[in-house]
C-alpha cells in the first residue's frame, strides 16, 4: 500500500547514493528536457521527500558557474523505477533548492 505524502527534508550535502542517482540519470532524457547535453553532472546538495516512493531534488553542478535542479521520482508501489521527472536550469551555487 502507498504511504501518505510528506514534505521535503531540509537541504543537506548530497550523498554518494544521490550521486549514483545522478550518474544513472539518462543524459538523453536531461538533454531532451533542456535541449543540452551535460559533460559534468555532480551532485552537491539535496532534499528528499518520502511519498508512495521517494522524490529526490538535487542541486547538480554542470559547468562553470551553472547548476541545474533535477527532480527524480520513484513509485515502487506502482513498480515504476527511479526516473528524471523534471529539471530547472540556469541555476547558481547559491540558489535555493525549492520543490517544483
Amino acid at each position: 500500500r502507498c504511504r501518505i505524502v510528506g514534505g521535503f527534508s531540509e537541504i543537506k550535502p548530497a550523498t554518494k547514493e544521490e550521486q549514483k542517482i545522478c550518474n544513472a540519470a539518462s543524459n538523453k532524457k536531461a538533454e531532451k528536457l533542456v535541449g543540452k547535453n551535460f559533460d559534468v553532472f555532480t551532485a552537491k546538495k539535496s532534499r528528499t521527500q518520502v511519498v508512495a516512493g521517494a522524490n529526490y531534488l538535487i542541486k547538480v553542478h554542470v559547468e562553470g558557474e551553472e547548476y541545474v535542479h533535477p527532480l527524480f521520482s520513484s513509485l515502487p508501489c506502482e513498480r515504476k523505477p527511479l526516473d528524471l521527472t523534471g529539471i530547472q536550469t540556469s541555476k547558481h551555487r547559491d540558489d535555493d533548492l525549492v520543490p517544483f
